[in-house]
């Protein structure tokens, strides 16, 4: 993987080239100011808002809470006094102004990524967002944009750099109507579509293995359509939606390998995929109970955790893979 491939997946590079198959969205340049806000390690503290909003509007504040900052007279504990917030008035104004433009609620993402870590924060449990607060709410508690921050070409063979030059917010259209159960993720390699996954792989959706032929024809054709040849690098993969009335929407792009994840496939199945003269093209999704990989419930997205040889979930996963393998022999068995 190069620097030029994880630079091309950068939303505000990819998007105004195909915002026409995509979901409406408004981005804005970061001053480094905010950048170094998201940095912090220091006490967890929201910007001062000029439009007085609160991320937190049903919060009850407690006067007794309040008191434990107090700095009384003569009391040589300074460290106690809460630290000042911070303020970024143009930029909320701008936030403000997008929010409006795109209905009145989005969701955020940076160059990369989006805090789908910090949803469980939000009063809504999710990555909506209706106010400048609530955006920064949700970028401030997420430890996934870390990626974005500080480790974006941890896996470029030509890594000059640890982070851009520039951050980006993109502003993304919230659709309410939207079923996490029809985002897949699709394997391009060397130009070629070798793999198409479910992208939401928490759950057993009995009702998706219907429509599975059709769903992945209509990527099939997407791929063909808009995107073959379009998108300058030769391996990547990409994420779409497809609608109930059998619209594709493209979501994003990714590498080919480092941080994305194959999901229920491997990287080594993908590229032996395109070796394989005559190989159909493999579309999979979670089709039984048994399938389910853990992601949300343990309050980590499925892209994060640790999956490496030996560790927790590896072990899991052999397990829960035995398990399965021995109950199709009993049910073989027993037909």
């Amino acid at each position: 993987m190069r620097e030029e491939e994880v630079n091309r997946c950068q939303i505000q590079e990819w998007y105004p080239k195909f915002k026409s198959v995509s979901i409406r969205t408004l981005i804005h340049e970061l001053p480094e100011s905010f950048i170094e806000y998201l940095n912090d390690s220091g006490p967890f503290v929201l910007p001062v808002s000029i439009a007085d909003d609160d991320a937190l509007p049903n919060r009850i504040r407690k006067p007794e809470d309040e008191e434990d900052y107090e700095v009384h007279e003569g009391s040589d504990n300074e460290a106690e006094s809460p630290p000042t917030p911070p303020s970024f008035p143009e930029l909320e104004i701008k936030i403000k102004e997008s929010i409006q433009s795109l209905g009145g609620a989005v969701f955020p993402k940076l160059n990369w990524s989006a805090p789908k870590d910090s949803a469980w924060i939000s009063s809504t449990g999710n990555l909506k967002c209706s106010s400048f607060s609530e955006v920064v709410l949700l970028l401030r508690s997420s430890d996934s944009l870390i990626h974005d921050l500080c480790h974006a070409y941890d896996s470029c063979s030509d890594k000059t750099a640890s982070r851009p030059q520039k951050f980006f917010l993109a502003l993304r259209k919230w659709y309410a109507s939207l079923r996490p159960e029809m985002e897949f993720r699709c394997f391009i390699c060397n130009g070629l579509l070798v793999g198409i996954s479910q992208r939401e792989v928490t759950g057993f959706y009995p009702a998706l293995l219907d429509k599975k032929d059709d769903i992945k024809q209509m990527i099939q054709d997407f791929y063909s359509d808009k995107l073959q040849g379009k998108f300058e690098s030769e391996s990547y993969a990409f994420d779409v939606y497809v609608t109930a009335d059998g619209r594709v929407k493209l979501l994003d792009f990714n590498p080919w390998g480092g941080s994305t994840l194959p999901l229920l496939f491997d990287w080594e199945e993908l590229e032996e995929n395109l070796k394989e003269e005559g190989k159909v093209l493999e579309f999979r999704m979670i089709e039984s109970q048994c399938g389910v990989r853990p992601g949300m419930r343990t309050a980590v997205p499925y892209d994060y955790l640790d999956t490496s040889p030996g560790s927790g979930w590896d072990q899991f996963f052999n397990k829960a893979n035995e398990e399965f393998r021995q109950q199709t022999m009993s049910a073989e068995a027993g037909a």
